[in-house]
């Protein structure tokens, strides 16, 4: 079965490598685009598959001189292989697991401020922060969509946009309760508070992932406000859509343009009616069966930052950091890889078991 598996993997890779310089495939942009893409997602197991292949058979070749002589070399190679191997099978047979589908597309992260006031505001700040500087780290652009300040500093709530390829498939991980336990400023006894902000990730929704009848919405605009109702501009910018069928309502205010609020506000509900899609397919799979880590509701807690011990728990994975300044400057890779490996297995055991 893995030796299959293995010849599958190197003949695809060649067979990718030779469209990548076919004049043919080089001249159709789309096509290049996706030729690329799938040589990209293949290179990991390419690399595992030959890494196989070889010990494979230094092990045969090791084995049948051992048979004319003892050597400690060869004895080293017969003793350790076995094991790596094992590793390399399941290296193999991990990364060849079926994708997620949204994995490519860019996503709409929100982060609201939970329980703790203005604390939580703060703390809704600080992961706004961490995700920004998370994107820039792996090479993404963002872009802020909607802000609501808190007069304490932080926000009330901030949805932005992360743009590239591959974007959720880094950011889908990030979604749920993150709890802090820190002394606040303004606590003069230095006890321990404990807050939350929630983070919801949703995959960018293109036209054609999300058709939306013109006759399902119901736009209103109305004037923008800032803080304390103060007027922003004279004119009737802001725009609220709700989409009838579903009850959901998106509101944008932060451009002086009523065409870019309603542009804003029409990707934002794209991306929850796909969010709402997705919850819904998902749910038809059996709960032994589930795709990601989690159930990546808003209600579950999935990450504690602990200040006064200087480490960060990831409780779905039960991985502990203790570089909690690090995480918070964006060093998220350790916890997204483990996540990302986690999602893995559990997709290769619902495989075994469908």
């Amino acid at each position: 079965m893995i030796e299959q598996l293995v010849e599958q993997i190197q003949a695809r890779f060649a067979e990718l490598e030779g469209q990548m310089s076919d004049p043919a495939v080089i001249g159709d942009r789309e096509r290049y685009a996706e030729v690329g893409r799938e040589y990209r997602d293949l290179q990991p197991a390419r690399e595992l598959a030959s890494e196989y292949s070889t010990l494979k058979d230094d092990l045969e070749g090791a084995r049948e001189l051992l048979e004319e002589g003892e050597d400690a070399e060869l004895r080293k190679v017969v003793e350790e292989a076995p094991a790596r191997i094992a590793d390399l099978e399941e290296g193999i047979r991990l990364a060849m697991v079926e994708r997620d589908p949204n994995d490519d597309k860019n996503v709409l992260v929100e982060i609201r401020a939970g329980t703790g006031g203005d604390e939580a505001a703060l703390f809704a700040g600080d992961l706004y922060k961490m995700l920004t500087r998370y994107a820039e780290e792996r090479g993404f652009a963002t872009e802020v969509l909607s802000q609501s300040a808190s007069e304490a500093g932080g926000f009330k709530d901030v949805t932005l946009a992360v743009k590239g390829d591959g974007a959720y498939s880094v950011f889908k991980y990030e979604g749920g309760t993150h709890r802090v336990q820190r002394v606040p400023e303004t606590e003069s006894q230095g006890r321990i508070h404990t807050s939350t902000a929630t983070i919801a990730v949703l995959p960018e929704a293109e036209e054609v992932d999300v058709q939306v009848d013109p006759n399902d919405l119901q736009i209103d605009v109305y004037r923008s406000s800032g803080p304390g109702g103060q007027s922003v501009n004279t004119t009737d910018s802001a725009v609220r859509i709700t989409h009838k069928p579903s009850g959901i309502v998106v509101s944008m205010q932060d451009e002086k343009s009523q065409l870019q609020n309603k542009d804003k506000a029409m990707r934002v509900l794209r991306a929850r009616l796909l969010e709402r899609e997705i919850a819904e397919q998902q749910a038809k799979i059996a709960s032994e069966r589930k795709a990601q880590v989690g159930s990546g509701e808003r209600s579950e807690k999935v990450r504690t930052y602990n200040y006064p011990q200087g480490r960060v728990t990831d409780h779905r994975i039960k991985h502990t950091s203790h570089n909690l300044d690090g995480v918070l400057a964006g060093n998220l890779a350790e916890f997204t890889d483990a996540l990302s490996a986690e999602e893995k297995r559990q997709r290769l055991q619902a495989a075994a078991i469908g």
